[in-house]
């Protein structure tokens, strides 16, 4: 009898299991958080599969598990589903990510002087400060030839190879040793070091005015937070006082806005909210200065600060040049111009390297003295200047691309490797590395970006195609690498089907093709799926022919890669600007 029992018994769980929710077995791992309105939820990982729900931003869910771009998701006891890894925010384990590289923790240093910090991955992003060699930084995120990193006047992209990398967390493990003492401000231009010493490492400067946080003192020092890093200045130059004390005002400074349009922010960080802005040659009287920001009356009755170096101040006027004042070219075939406007005469093509003298500045324009004595104007966005003449900054493509909404197709992907060089490449991979780097710039000028991809993953291509219309896109990106039995065909190629893309099209490829100098093979129409079923502005790019054994080396080499990602994107900003 008792035997019967527990056969019955064991009988009853095992029926029973086959109708428990399969995946309740599975280990949680962590949450996610919806981050877009309205988000469907699918039967399997993919866009093809059945609609089982909609969920709004905001709510919650426990992770179940994540295949390729994909989250399973517990949606009841009973009923699980999908989403796409790119319209959540997941936390494991405490830590929150939305995917992007996790550098927490990691630092930096700058191994040279005047190392320009921009706005986004790539030199044509406005500079929005410097560091000097061995300053310590933060690092945020990074792709191949950039990184993000965090310093003490805010975030920005600086080029890989200026930077030396300790992941040695900064982070000190006495408590009692953050603990600050006080505060001060500084007296005057300030050397700072790695050590109480004048035999100290000087890894940064601080302006008169500044306001820092005093954590201890030591024979004639005092120990200050630097960037990401603690750091010492000698006592003699710091005015002690309580934390809240401003810091010394600027006794009736004048200051000339040298930026072509300058946020004002409500406090002292890049990060800050913008509750105004001001223009270049607009003249303020400086009523603080605090960490190079300049505190100034804006708008009658309306006070905020703005970035101190894009400033000149009465003692150093726009119109001051120094005899030794030059500028050299950044790149091959640049203009020089009868008259400070694109529409002007050539006088002279220059080519990177080449130095002139600076005789004056006119808006956004050099005038330069040319070898045989006349004098020309080059536009200020396409040099660098010694350091002793005025800067100048160019508006950037940033002010077209920001709120955009671009979808960038990576071709090909998992079971489909796409073309396979002569040397190895798969298409598939080398796709994807040409997204992640225009996706880079794309956001950091304000865009909305979407991949059809984000790893190594199979996408149908009406999915992909769906993409684009699911996110109302302005422009849809689909990146190629060709491939042909005669090894000697090279070149770019660009694609569009419908007559209203070709537009689009137009500017993309001649854009890619002027910064990468690839053999141009033109527009032209094309029969591809994602570019025919498209109902939204697209284009096909086809950047080069990996069956071309010296083209393959070419196209997989990262100044290629970073060359095609910055034409890529000045094409789009182009467009949208022209639109």
């Amino acid at each position: 009898m008792i035997k019967r029992y527990i056969l019955m018994f064991v009988c009853f769980m095992v029926a029973f299991g086959l109708f428990l929710p399969q995946e309740i077995g599975v280990a949680a791992n962590g949450t996610l958080t919806i981050a877009e309105n309205t988000v469907n939820v699918r039967k399997g990982p993919g866009l093809s599969y059945q609609l089982v729900k909609q969920v709004n931003k905001g709510e919650k869910f426990t992770i179940i598990k994540e295949q390729e771009d994909w989250i399973q998701i517990q949606l009841s006891a009973a009923k699980t589903g999908w989403v796409a890894n790119w319209v959540v925010t997941k936390t494991t384990n405490g830590t929150t990510t939305n995917g992007l590289n996790n550098s927490n923790n990691k630092t930096a240093e700058a191994n040279t002087d005047q190392l320009r910090v921009r706005t986004g991955p790539g030199t044509n992003f406005r500079i929005i400060g410097y560091l000097n060699k061995g300053q310590a930084v933060s690092v945020i995120d990074d792709n191949e030839n950039w990184i993000k990193i965090s310093a003490g006047f805010g975030d920005g992209w600086v080029t890989r190879e200026y930077l030396d990398f300790n992941t040695k967390s900064t982070t000190s493990k006495d408590d009692n040793h953050n603990k600050s003492i006080g505060t001060g401000n500084i007296t005057d231009t300030l050397n700072v070091r790695n050590e109480p010493s004048t035999t100290g490492r000087v890894i940064g400067k601080l302006e008169k005015g500044s306001s820092i946080t005093i954590y201890s003192k030591k024979n004639g020092w005092v120990e200050i937070k630097y960037g990401n890093q603690r750091a010492w200045v000698s006592a003699d130059y710091v005015q002690t006082g309580t934390k809240n004390k401003p810091a010394n005002p600027s006794n009736g400074t004048i200051g000339i806005v040298t930026a072509s349009t300058l946020s004002v922010r409500s406090d002292t960080t890049l990060n800050s909210n913008i509750i105004g802005s001001i223009t270049k040659g607009q003249k303020f009287t400086i009523l603080e200065e605090k960490n190079s920001w300049f505190k100034i009356e804006y708008k009658p009755g309306k006070i905020g600060w703005a970035a101190g170096w894009y400033f000149n101040t009465d003692r150093e006027t726009t119109t001051e040049l120094a005899k030794d004042s030059k500028v050299t070219i950044l790149h091959n075939g640049t203009n020089i111009r009868k008259d400070p406007t694109v529409q002007s005469n050539v006088l002279l093509r220059a080519n990177e390297g080449e130095s002139f003298p600076i005789s004056s500045v006119e808006n956004d324009w050099y005038e330069i003295i040319l070898p045989n004595g006349t004098k020309g104007f080059i536009a200020g966005w396409l040099v660098t200047n010694n350091g002793t003449g005025p800067g100048i900054d160019k508006q950037g493509a940033e002010a077209y691309l920001k709120s955009k909404t671009i979808v960038i197709d990576p071709g090909h992907g998992g079971i489909d490797t796409g073309a396979t060089g002569a040397g190895g490449t798969l298409e598939k991979e080398l796709t994807l590395r040409t997204a992640y780097l225009l996706s880079d710039k794309l956001r950091a000028a304000g865009a909305n970006v979407f991949l059809t991809r984000s790893s190594d993953s199979f996408l149908p291509l009406p999915s992909r195609v769906r993409l684009a219309s699911v996110h109302q896109s302005d422009a849809f990106i689909s990146l190629h690498y060709d491939s042909n039995l005669d090894r000697s065909v090279r070149g770019m190629t660009g694609f569009y089907y419908h007559s209203y893309q070709k537009k689009l099209a137009e500017y993309v490829y001649n854009s890619t093709n002027a910064q990468t100098r690839l053999k141009s093979r033109g527009v032209r129409t094309g029969d591809f799926h994602v570019v025919r079923e498209n109902q939204r502005q697209a284009v096909l790019m086809e950047l080069g022919y990996l069956s071309n054994s010296a083209e393959e080396m070419t196209l997989t080499s990262g100044q290629f890669q970073e060359n095609a990602a910055t034409g890529l994107y000045n094409g789009l900003a182009r467009y949208f600007k022209d639109q």
